[in-house]
């Protein structure tokens, strides 16, 4: 199975992009993954809520074109969002087995920006997938993405990772 993460900005200080890039050569073994940056909306000090709502639905439609882009019918979206249903690592693990055995040959996230994921977005997805009802710096949050996704790739392996 393939997995792409599209998310809105850039991996910035050291420490993230050398951990996400330890994830992403860990599940090179597993499977093909992508990591697509689309860039921030500017957003204007003391925004309204109007703006915030018009840079939400800006990183939205980008956001919707590149999962149109890498093939919707063959993909399966998970919308990573304080709002949706937590999983436990066995869960998600079973979740993206699941989505194999169903004909699904990619899995997609998707991380919105600083303001969070559009109305569209959560309705094109086909699960909202909430790791906390914290809120986590989107930086962070990737690394923590990828090394739910790599636990779930040792899960189903049957290899010795989790606890």
């Amino acid at each position: 199975m393939n997995f792409d993460i599209i998310c809105i900005g850039k991996l910035k200080e050291r420490y993230w992009t050398e951990a996400a890039a330890e994830y992403a050569k860990r599940l090179g073994r597993f499977c093909k993954l992508n990591v697509w940056e689309l860039p921030e909306s500017r957003l204007p000090d003391n925004a309204s809520p109007a703006q915030e709502e018009a840079v939400k639905e800006a990183e939205g439609k980008s956001i919707l074109a590149k999962i149109e882009a890498l093939g919707r019918q063959q993909a399966y979206v998970f919308a990573l969002d304080p709002r949706g249903k937590p999983l436990s690592s066995e869960g998600f693990a079973e979740r993206l087995s699941q989505i194999g055995l169903n004909g699904k040959s990619r899995a997609i996230f998707v991380i919105g920006g600083s303001l969070g994921l559009s109305d569209a977005v959560r309705k094109e997805a086909d699960n909202l997938l909430s790791f906390s009802a914290m809120t986590f710096p989107h930086q962070l949050f990737r690394v923590m993405l990828l090394e739910q996704i790599y636990r779930a790739c040792k899960i189903n392996a049957g290899e010795k990772y989790h606890k």
